[in-house]
């Protein structure tokens, strides 16, 4: 049977993986496709469709759009867009210093907390020039710092939302993203709602012109899973799934392996003929 990954980082933003390499990784895994969804960033997406034409492996131009709403991230997932639509181009840059900003946040709220921590240890762990560097990075740097243990300690601890280091700072909202998404042509998909805590906010999201929701992710239980499968038939929207593969740092998994979480070819059918007409 055929399956698609549909949430998958490369080195474009902060996965351990090229987009080359992601490609050949999908074809040893026996993926017929993935979607390659880097955070604010759609630079990967053309060298991974040039390998997945010599390979025979589908790639679906994607995006995760890092969006803020009562306090803490949502993430929009964007598919089929135009990646050379200027408009798209020109707020994911702005994205991106936005969360260079909050990078700059996270290390000295760090520093307050006793850690021994530069952003300048933080940029070095870029794999490619012009990596659009988050929290896996500091995650990186406070692993070899023996600060903590592991990706799930580090974010347990100080990055994800209960964290000690946690900072938000402006952005768009994940209504604003869905409508950049559709602008460009592409069909906008809410990511792991299980991670927020917080389903009134996904339904009046579903309500906001999204076309789906990520129902499987490595990080739902069966009983979330079913809830968000509930929801999304509920406001007759598509149930998607994906990895969150970012790759493996000092022996640790973030989130998933590649394929863990998949979908058949009729659901990527069905987000393509959600594309806003042309």
């Amino acid at each position: 049977m055929k399956r698609w990954d549909l949430h998958v980082h490369t080195t474009a933003s902060d996965g351990m993986m090229t987009p080359e390499d992601v490609v050949y990784l999908a074809r040893e895994a026996g993926l017929s496709g993935i979607a390659l969804t880097d955070h604010d960033t759609v630079e990967g997406v053309e060298r991974a469709k040039a390998e997945g034409e010599k390979r025979g492996i589908d790639v679906i131009a994607g995006v995760e759009v890092s969006t803020l709403a009562n306090g803490q991230d949502i993430h929009v997932l964007g598919y089929f867009m135009d990646v050379h639509d200027s408009r798209l181009l020109s707020r994911l840059k702005g994205q991106r210093e936005v969360r260079q900003k909050r990078n700059g946040l996270v290390v000295e709220r760090l520093r307050q907390l006793g850690v021994d921590i530069r952003l300048e240890e933080v940029l070095a762990k870029k794999r490619e020039d012009g990596t659009n560097v988050g929290r896996p990075h500091i995650a990186e740097v406070l692993i070899e710092k023996g600060v903590v243990n592991s990706m799930d300690e580090a974010f347990d601890r100080f990055l994800g939302k209960d964290g000690k280091a946690y900072v938000t700072t402006p952005r768009l909202t994940p209504k604003d993203a869905i409508g950049l998404i559709r602008e460009a042509g592409g069909v906008p998909v809410l990511a792991h709602p299980g991670l927020y805590g917080d389903d009134w906010l996904v339904c009046r999201l579903a309500e906001s012109g999204l076309a789906g929701i990520e129902v499987r992710h490595p990080d739902h239980d069966q009983e979330m899973e079913q809830r968000y499968r509930d929801i999304a038939a509920k406001h007759q929207l598509i149930g998607t799934a994906g990895s969150d593969f970012h790759g493996e740092r000092h022996g640790s998994m973030y989130h998933a392996p590649l394929g863990t979480c998949t979908v058949e070819g009729s659901v990527v059918e069905q987000l393509q003929n959600r594309r806003k007409p042309t």
